[in-house]
């Protein structure tokens, strides 16, 4: 039968039930999950594109978007609209602010720009290239904060959008929100908050009298806010909220077009079909959840992220990066004996998956209630792979530890980008193959590192044009720059 086999090739996935995987799952219990599936297959083949077929899903979005303002401390003015995640929430934010920052500078130089923290979410990269945005990057300071006074410095007459981050996915800290807010209100800037990873956690964090900063609508400055239900709101995959201080802002979201032969076409956001799914099992967890069964699972999962904390601190060679203002863990090497994915290699060939990250070296746990039940295991193979790493220092070199700590020292970013477009168009191709990441390097990978070392990120275009063609690349190491 398809479904067996379905199940077959489900099998082979990471191990999220029972805690082994750190990200992209966020798992209440299996009663909920049952429950959620009932509640998004009631409404399995219903479609959001036309609120006046299916009312029911235009009141539940409606009942979503205003009990998220209430949680985030919008008042009655503050309106939003459900997306298909964080990085669609995030690419609505940009586009509004690029269409509101046109209408009222009707004549400036340049781009539109955004000023974020090097931290920001990607997905604010991908807006600028989507909408025709030019991005400045602002350095962080050694709490992993945004400069702010760099940040100032970054915004001139161009700026359509600041945005910063409670908290940044990475390392785990809120960005100094309020202090971005009034430098954006006194500038009469728009100030995204993305809070994709925490807005559902947050505020039941500050309910069990965790000390955070204001990161939400109590900041005078904060224009607008992402928060995704289906992360730490514990709905169905394909659930977020961008919210809007008041419609001034959020009427630039829209897309309505009035002369397409098929009709009139208003689109409150990118998604044409809106399935109906996500957005009804998005109400039905928030309904059952409640505050109460919102503040039990972030009692829980702090228990399980204090647990962690404490566990690395006591393993000699690691050290906790940030990892101050949510449900999440970062954590590096303490110094140059322990090689971070060399660690992260033996972890996954026990069974773990979790998220390795660069500038620094660490990796990422995002941590559930679920995970509470793994911890000790986790620390103890953590405790392990550490001490094996120590006596093996030749593991650096190996396995995917030796990928990844290349691409870290790699100069020219182009390099990294070349590489990795190639391994997207082998999963994405025909045949579908997802290309070995290990083994020896070939003759082609050392003309490209060559050409690279010559010309710098500047080589992607040669790269691009000439397809790795060997000869041609040969000639070009030739050529004067």
């Amino acid at each position: 039968m398809l479904l067996e086999q379905m199940r077959e090739l489900r099998d082979a996935d990471g191990n999220w039930r029972e805690g082994r995987t750190w990200s992209l799952v966020y798992y209440a219990d299996e009663e909920h999950y049952d429950f959620l599936k009932e509640a998004h297959n009631t409404f399995f083949s219903e479609n959001g594109l036309n609120p006046m077929v299916f009312k029911s899903l235009r009141r539940m979005e409606s009942e979503v978007v205003r009990m998220s303002a209430e949680m985030l401390h919008g008042d009655g003015d503050v309106v939003g609209t459900m997306t298909s995640g964080g990085t669609e929430s995030i690419l609505m934010a940009v586009k509004a602010a690029r269409e509101r920052f046109r209408k009222k500078r009707f004549i400036f130089n340049g781009q539109p720009e955004l000023v974020v923290p090097e931290s920001i979410h990607v997905a604010f990269g991908k807006a600028a290239h989507y909408f025709g945005l030019k991005v400045r990057y602002v350095p962080l300071r050694d709490d992993f904060r945004v400069d702010v006074d760099a940040l100032k410095r970054a915004v001139n007459r161009n700026t359509a959008l600041i945005a910063a981050s409670a908290p940044q996915y990475a390392h785990g800290v809120i960005d100094p929100i309020e202090e971005i807010g009034a430098f954006a209100q006194r500038e009469d800037i728009p100030f995204h908050v993305d809070a994709c990873f925490g807005g559902f956690f947050l505020p039941w964090m500050e309910k069990l009298g965790y000390d955070l900063p204001p990161f939400d609508f109590r900041v005078p400055g904060v224009t607008s806010i992402s928060a995704d239900v289906h992360k730490y709101g514990y709905a169905a995959k394909g659930a977020s909220v961008v919210l809007y201080r008041n419609m001034s802002y959020l009427k630039h979201q829209f897309y309505i077009s009035t002369d397409w032969p098929g009709g009139i076409y208003p689109s409150p956001s990118a998604a044409g079909t809106r399935p109906g799914g996500p957005i009804a099992a998005a109400w039905a967890a928030m309904k059952a959840m409640g505050e109460d069964g919102y503040l039990k699972l972030t009692r829980t999962t702090m228990e399980a992220v204090e647990a962690l904390q404490s566990g690395v601190r006591r393993i000699e060679g690691l050290k906790v990066l940030g990892s101050t203002d949510g449900p999440m863990v970062c954590v590096a090497a303490d110094g140059p004996e322990v090689d971070i994915y060399a660690v992260v290699d033996q972890l996954n060939a026990k069974g773990w998956n979790l998220d390795r990250q660069q500038n620094p070296n660490s990796f990422h746990l995002s941590v559930t209630a679920n995970h509470l039940q793994a911890v000790p295991a986790f620390l103890e193979d953590l405790q392990q792979a550490v001490e094996h790493v120590r006596a093996h220092p030749e593991l650096k070199s190996e396995g995917q530890a030796a990928m990844y700590g290349m691409i870290a020292k790699i100069p020219f970013r182009g390099a990294v980008k070349f590489s990795v477009q190639k391994i997207m168009e082998g999963m994405y191709g025909p045949d579908g193959k997802v290309p070995d990441l290990g083994g020896e390097a070939t003759e082609d990978d050392d003309l490209i590192m060559q050409l690279m070392d010559k010309y710098g990120d500047k080589a992607m275009g040669i790269l691009e044009k000439l397809e790795s063609s060997r000869e041609v690349i040969k000639d070009a190491l030739s050529w004067k720059k």
